[in-house]
């Protein structure tokens, strides 16, 4: 397997697991991450999962490299992305549920655009971001180019897109692309304090106000206006309104049913 998929009470963590080829994706990346995207969806159970890699055995630790070239130069291109997910079955894939990217090493071209497109970054002092493929005369086609100026800036985006330059990660999370930063060794387990503290929420709130969030860098505001009262109609219909109140008025933890 090149992508694992494990769930434990209302978390899922998908891994990367192709530590001798940098956690580069292939076409059975692809495929895998997209299934396990589609088995996060699925199960009522799990509310959020966390994205990490294993970089057992790496010198230089490295969330993933990106496309693996040895699949492009063996005519394997069109396997590395899929029809509904994109890149890696994951960079266009549409979601309900938040991803926190876990990021213990380089993200780096194709890898970090898979960060881009999760919804929240926790990273560790020694994990770096770069979008190196005018080095390479190719360009970051998989959502690098628009959505790295969206996380924190146009100007240092720009730098970043056109000297093809990683961005350290205390410069990353100074900038806003990275949520929380850690020790090395720490991404996974300070993700997990995170994704406890929103699935403590009330999922459907969280689910609602994640999508108008996600749209807020591209949509016109009309459009998000209406989004919003979306979100607001669809909790106010919904079970757990009425146990969120409940829960205040009893001083007490609510039992969030998602319903």
């Amino acid at each position: 397997m090149a992508v694992r998929y494990e769930s434990s009470g209302r978390v899922a963590v998908i891994t990367l697991d192709r530590p001798e080829a940098r956690n580069a994706v292939n076409g059975d990346v692809a495929t895998e991450l997209e299934s396990a995207i589609d088995e996060l969806e699925g199960d009522d159970e799990v509310w959020i999962a966390i994205l990490a890699a294993n970089t057992a055995g790496q010198e230089r630790p490295v969330f993933s490299a990106g496309a693996d070239l040895k699949a492009l130069n063996a005519g394997e291109g069109p396997r590395l992305s899929t029809a509904r997910g994109g890149f890696a079955g994951f960079v266009y894939r549409e979601r309900r549920k938040p991803v926190i990217a876990a990021v213990d090493g380089l993200a780096t071209a194709g890898g970090c655009e898979i960060v881009l497109a999760a919804d929240l970054v926790v990273a560790t002092t020694r994990s770096a971001f770069g979008l190196a493929e005018v080095k390479r005369n190719l360009v970051a086609a998989a959502g690098g180019l628009f959505r790295l100026p969206r996380a924190i800036g146009q100007a240092a985006a720009m730098e970043a897109i056109l000297t093809g330059e990683p961005i350290p990660a205390d410069r990353a999370y100074a900038l806003g692309l990275v949520s929380r930063l850690v020790d090395p060794g720490e991404a996974l387990a300070e993700s997990h304090r995170l994704a406890e503290q929103i699935t403590a929420n009330a999922p459907l709130a969280v689910w609602e106000s994640r999508a108008v969030v996600r749209a807020a860098a591209s949509e016109d505001d009309e459009t998000l206006k209406q989004m919003t009262e979306h979100a607001l109609g669809a909790v106010m219909r919904s079970a757990d309104l009425l146990e969120g109140l409940n829960a205040f008025i009893e001083k007490r933890p609510p039992r969030w049913t998602g319903g």
